[in-house]
């Protein structure tokens, strides 16, 4: 297994994505043109665990700069159900924090649903706290 950040987007990898994502959340509509839109993202970072050209794991970092500092979310972070308990998500989220350290100083946020209890006591094994605040959407 290959850790790596993808620049391009086959049909196939474009699937594997697809159904990261579904298990993810449902309500995710992913797309090969979305992908695009991320990889052709200079602030965008989509990285993926590649298993014989199959991609079973992702996340994607996403940076931008502020007056109070440059900042990055960490988003999508997910491995294909037939592979965890393998410590994948954990080496998987090593990497990503490895390549946000080439934008140092940096904060990085992430958000977890609380059912998502494995993924949660996994962040904050690695150090990320808690953040007081309320988080809000609005979708347009």
């Amino acid at each position: 297994m290959e850790i790596r950040e993808l620049h391009g987007c086959s049909p196939t990898q474009t699937e594997d994505l697809k159904r990261l994502m579904t298990e993810l959340s449902d309500k995710v509509a992913f797309t090969f043109e979305k992908c695009m839109a991320v990889l052709e993202d200079a602030n965008c970072h989509l990285y993926a665990i590649e298993e014989e050209e199959h991609v079973i794991g992702c996340a994607s970092l996403c940076v931008f700069h502020s007056p109070s500092g440059t900042k990055a979310s960490i988003e999508d972070v997910v491995v294909s159900s037939a592979y965890r308990g393998q410590h994948l998500g954990k080496q998987l989220m090593e990497y990503v924090i490895e390549q946000a350290k080439a934008f140092s100083p940096i904060e990085l946020h992430l958000t977890s649903a609380p059912k998502r209890v494995e993924a949660n006591g996994l962040y904050k094994s690695m150090g990320f706290q808690k953040k007081e605040t309320n988080t809000y959407r609005l979708n347009l």
